[in-house]
């Protein structure tokens, strides 16, 4: 078990590295009193509960509100991260032991901020493939963002079994209303609530809250742009490498998918469970931590299938079938936009030869074959790779800019080519999944220390005030920075964050790529 000491430690560095400390802030929230830490010109609240702890009966339940507490609490360190079996590759490791007892929140702020001063807030949805993650990873810290001038705020949320889970007993108790599932999911809801009841006490301004996710936090952004229960409770949303899952809904799937309530009977027989009743999930509850989590990681989720699904349509978060539906039909939170994805981004497209390939594109297979007809001559596996990209990230990326853009909302698309000097022999498609993340947090020197070379900092810097000035104002540029112009369909432009670390504004070189796989996908642009 990782002790109070350790888990206090990178921000403890932090606060040696920036001289003497001052008097601790406190702040009334909803739930009591809680102290922070104040140093360097940036105060932190670490560890607050915002909803109870998810265990014994609580285990798959919606989240329950917060216990009160007496006198005052010590925010000074992380909450536990939520319980999860450690990815060994991992590209954030966690900071803090994973735990059951892990719905806790995180507040940065700038030094002497009050109630009434209306920071803008930027609230930060962690990924990790909903199996993994926590928001104690030191690439994570929110202090930059407060030490210019924003309130930053991330959370943790159920991932696994624990945090997407259903079973039929479950379904007949009900006890939450329809709130069945998708427990990460209510997670993020119930703390996007903390924050609009809680943030103007920490002197923000909870009319202007941007969501700020990548990868699987990126899903769980267009979750929150999607459901109905997320109305209100943001104003503009960053997404970095994010894709809109269109897994089968609650009931009903077909062919080989795995309903999510099959996979519950078939983890509880995994543990010699029987049944589907009451004993049945009374047991379920009864099983320990590591049982529940059984070895799920990013790394294990395949060879898994039968017994975790993830995230489904659940008809009351998620009421669409697909979230493409909710995109095309309008049913979406219109906000300014800020959406991209890095170079070597994962991909999930597998072929063995250039007819599978073209193959999964299907009537727009001809329109493919142009499309990738350069990259066609050169190794297969690097055109699949890139068609893999091209589909799980690039294009729906692209599509929901158009969305949004042909409503008359302000998007701005980036895409990251640039690689940190110290793996740019290690990384020959480019900067991999995630390794944007240090960079628009300015948290380089937490993530690679002093292997960085200056055009490093350079981008990091640049990167981070382009997020900032997104964040207060809805629009990325500012004093210094290359211009970023606003997205339009017609010319597909974006900013190209590129390999000599100069950001630069291109039309999208993978233009008639993307075409071919909206073709595929049968995806049209809807103005109203």
């Amino acid at each position: 078990m990782i002790n109070r000491v350790s888990r206090r430690a990178s921000w403890l560095l932090f606060l040696l590295a920036t001289g003497p400390a001052l008097a601790a802030p406190q702040v009334q929230v909803d739930a009591g009193r809680v102290a922070g830490l104040a140093q360097g010109g940036v105060e932190a609240f670490l560890g607050i509960p915002f909803a109870a702890p998810p265990v014994g009966a609580l285990r798959w339940r919606a989240p329950q509100p917060a216990h009160r507490w007496h006198g005052v609490r010590q925010a000074t360190h992380y909450g536990h991260d939520c319980m999860q079996a450690p990815f060994p590759s991992d590209a954030a490791p966690l900071g803090v032991a994973p735990a059951e007892d892990c719905l806790y929140m995180n507040v940065w702020r700038p030094a002497g901020t009050k109630p009434g001063d209306h920071l803008p807030v930027l609230v930060w949805i962690y990924g990790g493939g909903s199996v993994n993650g926590g928001a104690s990873p030191a690439v994570y810290s929110g202090e930059q963002f407060a030490r210019h001038g924003v309130m930053f705020v991330s959370f943790n949320y159920r991932v696994g079994r624990f945090g997407f889970f259903a079973f039929p007993e479950l379904t007949r108790q009900d006890p939450d209303h329809g709130l069945l599932a998708n427990y990460g999911y209510m997670d993020a809801l119930a703390a996007m609530r903390w924050v609009r009841r809680n943030v103007a006490a920490f002197g923000g301004d909870a009319g202007q809250v941007t969501i700020y996710g990548q990868s699987a936090g990126a899903a769980t952004v267009y979750m929150l742009m999607t459901s109905p229960l997320a109305e209100g409770l943001f104003q503009r949303a960053i997404l970095q490498s994010g894709a809109p899952f269109d897994k089968p809904p609650f009931k009903g799937a077909t062919g080989k998918d795995v309903t999510i309530e099959a996979a519950g009977v078939n983890f509880a027989r995994r543990w010699g469970i029987e049944g589907s009743g009451a004993e049945a999930l009374r047991r379920l509850r009864a099983l320990r931590p590591e049982q529940v989590a059984d070895g799920l990681h990013m790394g294990t989720m395949a060879a898994q299938a039968s017994t975790y699904v993830g995230p489904v349509r659940d008809g009351t978060i998620l009421p669409e079938r697909l979230l493409a539906d909710a995109f095309a039909t309008g049913k979406f939170a219109q906000v300014p936009l800020l959406v991209g994805s890095t170079a070597g981004d994962n991909h999930r497209l597998v072929a063995a030869s250039l007819d599978e390939a073209y193959a999964s594109f299907g009537a727009a297979a001809d329109h493919a074959r142009v499309a990738y007809a350069q990259d066609a001559q050169g190794d297969l596996q690097a055109m699949v790779r890139e068609m893999g990209r091209d589909r799980q990230y690039r294009e729906p990326n692209r599509y929901l800019a158009r969305q949004l853009s042909a409503e008359g909302r302000p998007v701005y698309e980036y895409r990251f080519n640039y690689v940190v000097t110290p793996m740019r022999s290690e990384w020959p498609d480019g900067p991999l999944h995630a390794t944007d993340i240090p960079f628009s947090m300015d948290t380089v020197r937490a993530k690679y220390g002093d292997k960085l070379a200056p055009p490093d900092l350079a981008v990091a810097n640049m990167m981070h005030h382009y997020w900032v000035n997104f964040v207060r104002s809805g629009d990325p540029n500012g004093p210094g920075l290359p211009e970023w112009p606003r997205y339009d369909a017609a010319t597909d432009v974006l900013l190209d964050f590129a390999t000599d670390g100069i950001p630069r504004a291109v039309a999208d070189p993978r233009k008639a790529r993307l075409d071919a796989w909206a073709a595929a996908m049968g995806r049209a642009v809807s103005g109203r």
